[in-house]
């Protein structure tokens, strides 16, 4: 829960760097919770209300975490843009967010990581 309110605490922060756990395990808490309002949606008959509000206020955060993550392995945020491209797209997106942070300073500031050990 800790990386979660750690995301929200920087939410528009679109400069530096975000680990591969940071950003992990934020989507991971962010998924349990969108899950969780749309059973909450569906179950009160509030036509997914609640769940479109909570992604309208984390529209913002998980732009941001997204961004610092992509600067995280020497790219810059544009590189987003990419998960538009049909079939491919979304799995270049994929790769690039799973792939291990560079582990010494890049253009972007020092290593998240590598700084904190």
């Amino acid at each position: 829960m800790e990386w979660y309110l750690n995301v929200l605490k920087n939410y528009a922060v679109f400069s530096g760097r975000a680990r591969r756990k940071e950003y992990w395990l934020f989507i991971l808490i962010h998924s349990v919770i969108a899950t969780g309002l749309v059973i909450v949606d569906f179950q009160l008959q509030l036509y997914f209300i609640l769940y479109m509000s909570y992604a309208l206020v984390m529209l913002v955060p998980c732009m941001s975490v997204m961004v610092r993550r992509l600067h995280d392995i020497g790219r810059s945020g544009w590189w987003f843009f990419v998960s538009f491209v049909p079939a491919v797209g979304p799995i270049v997106l994929l790769v690039f967010l799973c792939l291990e942070g560079d582990r010494e300073a890049n253009q972007y500031g020092p290593s998240p990581k590598h700084t904190a050990a």
